[in-house]
């Protein structure tokens, strides 16, 4: 799953909700935004396969409930994910975000 942030009705807090929901908590993941504005879950995570990539959150660990059905029922998760998404597109306070 995609989310253009472009697009306000596609970035919304219910959409970034279906997004944590897409994915395993078995393995690593990173949420991701492209030049272009469009956020994902990738599971390339760290500093690797950067390119084109104009910001990234802090690596979700596998197995801590980062992603998933249960990490999607958190309110106050999706809302920090979302407000950090929010809060640096279109510019980014860096190209690595871990205070959020």
């Amino acid at each position: 799953m995609q989310i253009d942030l472009n697009n306000p009705i596609e970035f919304t807090l219910e959409n970034v909700r279906k997004l944590i929901a897409s994915e395993d908590d078995s393995v690593h993941t990173q949420f991701r935004v492209t030049t272009e504005g469009i956020l994902f879950l990738s599971k390339f995570v760290g500093n690797r396969n950067l390119e084109g990539i104009l910001f990234r959150l802090e690596t979700n660990g596998a197995h801590n409930g980062y992603v998933g059905e249960e990490a999607a029922k958190n309110d106050e998760w999706v809302t920090r994910v979302f407000e950090a998404i929010k809060n640096n597109y279109p510019n980014p306070i860096g190209r690595y975000i871990d205070d959020f």
